[in-house]
């Protein structure tokens, strides 16, 4: 038997969370690093909200298989590593030190 202190719902939450803060970060990154890498930031910036989009969709699946696994066997045997939105939180937090990176040292 599972506990049903709603832990896989907190988790989906910040993962959320986490996702609309890689969103605004790109685009914040983006803006900022115009003046300096022209369209290229613009380009960053885009592959930072799909990034945010894929670690969104990759926890929203994987709240859903936990949900499943818990409700129905009442443990997480079935359910793998969340290696997906962890990769990408990487990817994404990479891009946006690059960016900076470029836009201090762009002057």
């Amino acid at each position: 038997m599972f506990d049903t202190g709603l832990q896989a719902e907190r988790t989906a939450l910040a993962w959320r969370r986490t996702a609309l803060a890689m969103a605004v970060g790109a685009v914040g990154a983006g803006r900022l690093a115009v003046p300096v890498l022209g369209a290229l930031a613009l380009v960053a910036a885009v592959a930072g909200l799909a990034q945010a989009a894929l670690v969104a969709v990759a926890a929203r699946r994987r709240y859903r298989v936990v949900h499943q696994s818990l409700t129905t066997r009442g443990d997480l045997t079935g359910v793998r590593q969340a290696g997906v939105p962890i990769a990408a939180l990487a990817c994404s937090g990479v891009l946006v030190g690059l960016l900076a990176l470029a836009f201090v040292l762009g002057d």
